[in-house]
């Protein structure tokens, strides 16, 4: 299994924000904007910031899929 942060992408779009305004809101690196966009493994405390920033819960950004399947779509 993998993690995939698809679901982050589309809550910034519903937010209308950019990576780079949760860069700045969540207050973390680009290394860690550009680490979520590969689904790399992030820890917690980053996780925690991004939650905090966009006032959501961790399962709201981020989801486990099976390897070579899609995340599952609502």
């Amino acid at each position: 299994m993998s993690i995939s942060y698809k679901k982050l992408w589309k809550l910034l779009i519903d937010k209308d924000m950019k990576k780079k305004d949760l860069q700045k809101a969540a207050g973390i690196s680009s290394a860690s904007i550009t680490k979520l966009g590969k689904n790399g493994n992030m820890n917690t405390e980053i996780l925690r910031k991004i939650c905090v920033a966009l006032e959501c819960d961790v399962s709201d950004i981020m989801e486990m899929v099976a390897e070579g399947r899609e995340p599952h779509q609502k």
